[in-house]
């Protein structure tokens, strides 16, 4: 399903088709440092993922993870969706791209299309977004998305404080 198009990108839901693009972009070093080792090495690791992270988010919340791909070729470059954090009982404004699709407007048009959905379509009252205050480019990309600093959260007891912008 599509939720948003652009001039040069379509977003729309993640379906297991989709599982040999999430396993590489989930192993970029940049995704592990800068978002998460999700322990996905294989296509049948990222089947799981699919199932029990996006889809499963459809499902529950009506949205989650979107693939973004370039309207022209279809090709994958990157993901950009709205997650459920339990622990905020917030939604949150995700992204991340192949490292050779950064530093040209695709994030920002990406977030901008999934953000009009959320507010738009979905009716949601706010959307956050959360990094680490080491992540220059996304502070950057949430702040002209016109996102603040809000304040400081932890996502488990265990690991470090990372940024809310709301």
């Amino acid at each position: 399903m599509i939720i948003a198009e652009t001039s040069r990108l379509r977003i729309r839901h993640l379906t297991a088709a989709d599982a040999a693009f999430t396993c590489k972009l989930l192993n970029e070093p940049s995704f592990i440092e800068n978002i998460a080792d999700r322990g996905v090495r294989s296509e049948l690791d990222a089947l799981h993922y699919l199932a029990d992270g996006p889809i499963k988010s459809y499902q529950q919340h009506g949205y989650g993870l979107f693939i973004v791909e370039q309207c022209s070729t279809a090709e994958p470059i990157g993901f950009c969706g709205l997650l459920f954090r339990e622990f905020l009982q917030e939604t949150d404004i995700g992204f991340a791209l192949l490292p050779q699709f950064c530093g040209q407007g695709y994030a920002f048009e990406a977030a901008s299309a999934v953000m009009h959905y959320g507010y738009g379509s979905l009716k949601l009252k706010r959307i956050v977004g959360l990094t680490s205050a080491g992540n220059t480019s996304s502070i950057k990309l949430l702040s002209r998305l016109g996102l603040r600093f809000e304040k400081m959260v932890k996502m488990q007891p265990s690991e470090e404080y990372i940024q809310l912008y709301s």
